[in-house]
């Protein structure tokens, strides 16, 4: 008998949530999204329900994101349907947690990549411990930064949000702390002393505040002046040519990590992050949908997937091509609406 993929219990105020699919880093099945918000639905009324803990099974991730491999199954079926059907109910779940009434905590030990990020960063308090590790890697696989990310990474400092968003950079728990990612740092070892201690009443703000130890910075932080510098610019050819004039180790491996990802990715990225950062949560989550749906549409996304995830030869052939150029009417038309096929908000 396989293992049930979400654990859900209320005990003492608090509805627990354990995403159990530890093999695969917890990544998220389309029945899991289905759900979590029946789940969340029915405690948004619960009484029992005063605070709601979101974890992952295991040590090694709180979730890697959306298991991106049933994107790849569906449209090899001929089944572009059920994708947009997942990709809109991933997105109603991040926009329930955006606005959910009940505080909820998310204990981000391991892993947390893409819809990892979109479970727990839209929500009201993340945990990093000392095995958090956060990207969103998106533009890797010919996709873009989702689940709520023009809104969450559009707030981070200086030109931050748009160099995680085309870089795919990972952070570590002291750089998840001063880009606003987590709002907490406590050890693995204290997780569970934290949730009993939810359990007995006590705030939320002052049970974390009292499990919370210090953290240095990582170096991610210690690099935001030269982000802020080559990132800051008016066009992603711009960021090109700053990150090639900086000429430092830092730069021009960034540098060559971009010229790896997807030329469509990032000048579709480059524009959400940039024109996004004064959206509300609602019009950002509403946008994304109209992106994620002209990726499905496209090519990139699929190359993406055969390359990391199904052949993983690593050599994904974008179209166009490595230092390909994106005309600004071929990004203009992923924005554009959907008409009859808007995301339902809410």
């Amino acid at each position: 008998m396989s293992e049930v993929e979400t654990r859900f219990s209320v005990q003492s105020g608090m509805g627990l949530i354990t995403l159990n699919r530890p093999k695969v880093l917890n990544a998220l099945s389309w029945p899991q999204y289905l759900a979590l918000t029946q789940c969340l639905t029915d405690w948004e009324s619960d009484d029992r329900v005063r605070v709601v803990v979101l974890e992952g099974e295991g040590e090694r991730a709180f979730c890697a994101g959306g298991d991106i491999r049933m994107v790849w199954d569906a449209r090899q079926r001929g089944d572009h349907a059920l994708n947009r059907d997942i990709f809109r109910t991933e997105y109603r779940l991040n926009r329930r947690i955006h606005h959910y009434p009940k505080p909820i905590v998310s204990l981000l030990d391991g892993i947390v990549m893409g819809g990892g990020a979109g479970l727990s960063i839209n929500g009201c308090w993340r945990v990093a411990t000392e095995r958090t590790q956060f990207a969103m890697p998106e533009t890797g696989i010919g996709f873009f930064p989702d689940v709520g990310a023009t809104y969450f990474l559009g707030r981070l400092p200086g030109s931050l949000g748009l160099y995680l968003g085309l870089t795919g950079t990972r952070l570590g728990p002291g750089d998840c702390l001063h880009a606003g990612i987590a709002t907490h740092f406590i050890a693995a070892d204290q997780l569970d002393s934290v949730k009993t201690a939810l359990m007995t009443g006590e705030s939320v703000t002052d049970v974390l505040d009292r499990f919370q130890q210090p953290q240095s910075p990582g170096e991610v932080s210690a690099r935001q002046a030269e982000i802020d510098r080559c990132f800051g610019k008016q066009t992603l050819a711009d960021i090109f040519a700053a990150l090639a004039t900086e000429g430092s180790p830092w730069a021009l491996s960034t540098l060559e990590e971009l010229v790896r990802r997807s030329p469509t990715s990032l000048a579709v990225t480059f524009r959400q992050l940039t024109a996004g950062q004064s959206l509300s949560f609602d019009d950002a989550i509403r946008q994304e949908f109209r992106l994620a749906c002209r990726f499905l549409d496209a090519h990139d996304f699929y190359e993406g997937i055969r390359a990391l995830v199904v052949d993983k030869d690593k050599s994904p052939h974008w179209q166009p091509g490595r230092g390909g150029e994106v005309s600004e009417a071929v990004v203009a038309g992923y924005f554009q609406p959907l008409l009859a096929d808007e995301l339902p908000l809410p």
